[in-house]
């Protein structure tokens, strides 16, 4: 599984030129599954984002948490995390997981997510989206599971 985080002042989705969800101060985290994904690793994934002190404190040191500044997160399914590029010029998906195997384990890293505490919002699943990124900092971190 593979998270790229991105802190937000604020991030929203539309899809079909109609707003899907948003988020204000938080994390946007396009997320990745792979075949081999399990929901074990999917709530490993969770606790490390929730907990990843990437936020500033009152003397401006990342030093603080998604759940202690009460940020939001908006989860957006991303399965071109996975593109390989070692040959030719178009990426292969191949090591991507399915849908069948990819849907579920993305709402599930949402729900847990929102059981940690974290408001969460999220993207939709196989649809072609329009992703407002208004990233802080600029913070990004790509996390592996």
């Amino acid at each position: 599984m593979k998270a790229l985080i991105q802190r937000v002042q604020k991030g929203c989705v539309s899809v079909g030129g109609k707003l899907l969800s948003g988020v204000n101060q938080g994390l946007v985290i396009l997320l990745g599954v792979g075949p081999d994904d399990t929901r074990e690793k999917t709530q490993k994934l969770a606790r490390k984002i929730s907990h990843l002190r990437i936020f500033e404190d009152e003397i401006g040191k990342m030093n603080l948490s998604l759940l202690e500044v009460e940020g939001e997160a908006l989860v957006v399914p991303q399965f071109t995390l996975y593109a390989d590029t070692r040959k030719g010029h178009r990426p292969s998906f191949t090591d991507a997981a399915p849908p069948a195997v990819a849907e579920p384990l993305v709402t599930y890293f949402v729900s847990c997510l929102e059981d940690l505490g974290i408001s969460t919002a999220m993207g939709q699943f196989g649809a072609h989206m329009l992703v407002e990124i208004h990233n802080d900092g600029p913070v990004t971190i790509l996390l592996e599971v």
